[in-house]
């Protein structure tokens, strides 16, 4: 007996209604106090670990490195994208001189959107050094990590 001629007091009725009220205004405030909660940094690790697990790889060009910033260029469908990472939290994946990853590099891009993209995260590198010297023991760890799982 789900519908019913009888009909609700009105004190019933603002009951009723303020305690729906009070459920979508705790709702509200929980949907509000996460997304404050989630610092940038977090965002952008939850970001990079999704372009890790869903995106296709590609061809890039580093332009530029700094030891907070890759600068690359890449081209997906005839469209060419100029962009940036901040690594500032993965420098111990970086060399020492970061001017070493300017070259080719691989990058993982997000099928849906492909200005999405990565060069490097926790658990993948695309970076290949270039130069004389040796690699870094963390990017050389990584890479042949990536070896392995292909």
């Amino acid at each position: 007996m789900l519908y019913s001629n009888k009909k609700l007091s009105p004190t019933t009725q603002i009951a009723v209604l303020c305690g729906l009220a009070l459920v979508l205004i705790a709702l509200g405030v929980g949907i509000v106090a996460r997304v404050v909660q989630a610092s940038p940094e977090k965002k952008e690790r939850k970001r990079r670990i999704l372009v890790n697990q869903i995106g296709r790889l590609g061809d890039a060009l580093v332009t530029d490195a700094t030891d907070s910033t890759l600068y690359y260029a890449y081209s997906i469908h005839g469209v060419r994208y100029t962009t940036s990472q901040d690594v500032t939290t993965l420098k111990d994946l970086l060399p020492a001189d970061p001017g070493r990853l300017v070259g080719i590099a691989n990058l993982k891009y997000a099928v849906r959107n492909p200005a999405n993209s990565i060069l490097l995260c926790e658990d993948w590198s695309g970076l290949r050094v270039h130069g004389t010297g040796p690699a870094p023991a963390a990017a050389t760890s990584l890479q042949s990590q990536t070896a392995s799982d292909a």
